[in-house]
């Protein structure tokens, strides 16, 4: 009970959105402090880097095999959804990698084999914070298919090689890629904000998943220029990883995995 009541402060001790007086939570940060947290994921990623990128490797595997499955399956409507709602998840699938950058944090170093065998603070918090994010990517999926049946009726999909010349080349693709955008913007504005510190804090602390995602939420608003960066530099590097055929996942999801620690522990210090 001791324990629930000194992590309570990351919600009790504010006073409307944006008005945290907490001094651990910090505001106003530098617009690219997100370069910062890069460089601190890089140097993270070459201690002991045969563990991150065996865990890049194997998030590398999954997702191809997602893919894989989709296509063989008849499924390949939903498989741009599905890469876009890859990020959603992204923070649950990184928690070995926030593992390692808190071990080298403290002084240790930890292998491959630990990175697999997390033990959160905050127990099973995490896996009903990674199952929520998990509804939400099916929700978005569902909203995707959704929307092609609005513009385009009941037609069949076209393949992924039609595909692009029915949403490029005609009034209602055009009319679906705007709406669209809007839509999944939403989804990943809300999924990033609820996401991107709760699961490195349930890692961290004992607090239950609704606080921690509460939290998140208002640590970006907070800092929402220097997030709104932050954001846009991941989504950058993780259509990088989709232009080399999901490869670029072995370097670059451990790189962000590290860097997504650092940026947590750039807003939440330490406790007195």
């Amino acid at each position: 009970m001791g324990e629930t009541n000194k992590s309570y402060w990351l919600l009790s001790e504010t006073s409307g959105i944006g008005e945290t007086r907490d001094p651990r939570l910090q505001r106003h940060l530098p617009l690219f402090e997100g370069l910062r947290w890069l460089k601190a994921g890089w140097r993270d990623f070459w201690i002991r880097p045969a563990a991150s990128v065996a865990y890049g490797g194997g998030i590398f595997v999954l997702s191809a095999l997602f893919v894989w499955t989709l296509v063989a399956f008849g499924r390949d409507y939903i498989l741009f959804p599905s890469l876009a709602g890859f990020m959603i998840v992204a923070p649950f699938l990184a928690v070995g990698l926030y593992e390692k950058s808190r071990a080298i944090e403290k002084g240790g170093e930890i292998g491959f084999g630990a990175m697999l065998r997390v033990r959160p603070s905050a127990g099973a918090q995490v896996f009903f914070t990674g199952l929520l994010l998990c509804l939400l990517m099916l929700l978005w999926n569902r909203a995707a298919v959704l929307l092609w049946a609005l513009f385009f009726g009941v037609s069949a999909f076209p393949g992924l090689d039609g595909v692009v010349p029915v949403l490029f080349g005609t009034l209602y693709g055009w009319a679906m890629l705007l709406v669209g955008s809007a839509i999944g913007g939403l989804f990943a504005s809300f999924s990033f904000a609820i996401s991107v510190f709760a699961v490195p804090m349930l890692l961290d602390r004992r607090v239950d998943a609704l606080t921690a995602m509460g939290t998140s939420m208002k640590l970006v608003w907070n800092n929402l220029p220097t997030m709104v960066m932050w954001g846009g530099m991941m989504l950058a590097l993780f259509v990088l990883c989709v232009a080399t055929g999901l490869i670029g996942m072995i370097v670059i999801f451990p790189l962000l995995g590290h860097a997504t620690w650092h940026a947590y522990r750039s807003v939440v210090r330490e406790d007195d």
